[in-house]
């Protein structure tokens, strides 16, 4: 009876409002797609081995298995890894912040000889990925002792093009009268920076934290090449290790650990999905 009701008033929506329904089955379409592959490894993840072996196409699992999770802890330092990954990613994104304003205040807001030069080299560092500058910035940390340190993994990522792009593109839009305010109250240039602008961008700086944040999280080039111990060693090597340790692939423990390595993700989205919602639906200033 319960399924009749539904595709009753599943009938009566789509004759009051055909276009609303379609649009809302599309999205549901989306996002089971886009959930599918999420909830294919955590349930690969409660299966044994020989399990997946013989039935590999076969989703749900016979009964939960927690063994791989167990493995997971014994073979990788997992708290350990990740304490340096989000200590990581974090430095990165705030320290990206705190300097994105100023750029981007300057490219917005501020007229000097050269403005126009100056940010089509931010656009052209857009395009040059962090390999190409790998070997000059190791040339360079090598001799002064930061290789395998926390600071080799932060600083070089300390200035992003692509937050000093966003926050000059979201200060055009601010009105230049509330800048001339603050002068006239005797606030200085940091001051309106991050004190009177830097709020009014929360939106666009919630984006740049998600974005950098993500990004670096799940980094695995850079650590690999910086990295020489377990002391600053991030999560996302420590569970590609996992596909060297033993022999053949042992599916069911690869996917539990990757299933780790999204949670902090997964809840720092919790977390931000008000302030994502409010960039999407933001409006420009003024």
């Amino acid at each position: 009876m319960s399924l009749l009701r539904f595709l009753f008033r599943l009938a009566l929506a789509l004759r009051a409002n055909p276009s609303r329904v379609a649009s809302h089955a599309v999205l549901v379409l989306a996002g089971v797609v886009w959930l599918a592959p999420y909830a294919w490894m955590v349930l690969t993840s409660l299966k044994t081995l020989p399990e997946i072996v013989s039935a590999p196409a076969y989703p749900l699992p016979s009964s939960i298995h927690l063994e791989a999770y167990r493995e997971v802890f014994r073979a990788v330092p997992v708290l350990r890894y990740l304490g340096n990954t989000l200590a990581m990613a974090l430095a990165i994104a705030l320290l990206q912040i705190a300097l994105a304003l100023p750029a981007g205040y300057a490219l917005a807001k501020l007229h000097f000889t050269g403005r126009r030069l100056a940010f089509g080299l931010v656009l052209a560092c857009l395009v040059i990925p962090a390999q190409v500058t790998f070997v000059p910035v190791f040339t360079m940390l090598g001799p002064i002792g930061w290789v395998n340190t926390m600071a080799a993994l932060v600083l070089p990522f300390g200035v992003s093009a692509l937050g000093t792009f966003l926050v000059r593109q979201a200060l055009l839009a601010v009105p230049d009268e509330v800048i001339e305010a603050a002068r006239l109250d005797g606030a200085s240039e940091l001051y309106i920076v991050y004190r009177v602008l830097g709020p009014m961008l929360g939106p666009t700086l919630t984006a740049l934290f998600l974005f950098s944040f993500v990004f670096h999280y799940n980094d695995y080039f850079w650590p690999l090449m910086m990295t020489t111990d377990d002391s600053v060693r991030t999560l996302p090597l420590g569970i590609a290790l996992l596909r060297e340790q033993g022999t053949g692939s042992r599916w069911h423990i690869l996917m539990a650990g990757n299933a780790v390595l999204s949670l902090p993700v997964l809840a720092v989205f919790a977390l931000a999905q008000r302030r994502i919602l409010r960039a999407v639906t933001a409006r420009p200033v003024g």
